[in-house]
């Protein structure tokens, strides 16, 4: 092999802390253009409030990083998917609240501050700032850490997780 397909491999298979947040932040840049085009187009489109928004573009984010990380990031094979699932949901709906309510929150902060807007910024632009700072926070801070030390890894939660997809499932 020669030393891009060393880099390469070293890329896409080193289980190291540093290349695995490399990878992680590829999947999330990834899901973060599908979440935050989604939501930005419901609110400058649509007109939607920005907490929901957020809400719809971090389904559709969510459901690619989830694809994603489960093979490329964290090579989670081994974990059963129904684990994986209901952990990643339970992360990921932690990451909505947070993201939801910090948008939310930063938005009214830039909004009020009328300086912004004698230097030319307007709401499309609060949005695109809160959004983007608040989901940088988020996907570092509990995103990361919480999959790769909880979500994409065999835990003792994992039996009663596969119970509750279980129950749903026969229950239809």
């Amino acid at each position: 092999m020669g030393k891009i397909g060393d880099i390469k491999n070293k890329f896409v298979n080193d289980p190291g802390l540093i290349v695995t947040f490399l990878r992680s932040s590829l999947s999330s840049q990834v899901a973060s253009w599908v979440d935050m085009g989604i939501g930005f187009v419901f609110f400058a489109w649509v007109h939607l409030a920005p907490w929901l928004a957020t809400a719809i573009g971090a389904v559709f984010g969510g459901v690619v990083n989830c694809a994603i990380n489960y093979r490329f990031t964290f090579h989670a094979q081994d974990v059963p998917v129904k684990a994986v699932a209901v952990k990643y949901s339970m992360i990921w709906f932690g990451s909505l609240l947070l993201n939801v309510v910090g948008t939310q929150l930063v938005f009214a902060l830039l909004a009020n501050l009328s300086f912004l807007e004698e230097w030319g910024f307007k709401p499309n632009g609060y949005y695109a700032a809160a959004r983007l700072s608040v989901s940088l926070i988020v996907s570092i801070f509990w995103n990361f850490f919480m999959q790769k030390n909880f979500v994409y890894r065999t835990t003792q939660f994992d039996t009663y997780a596969i119970r509750m997809v279980d129950s749903v499932i026969r229950k239809k």
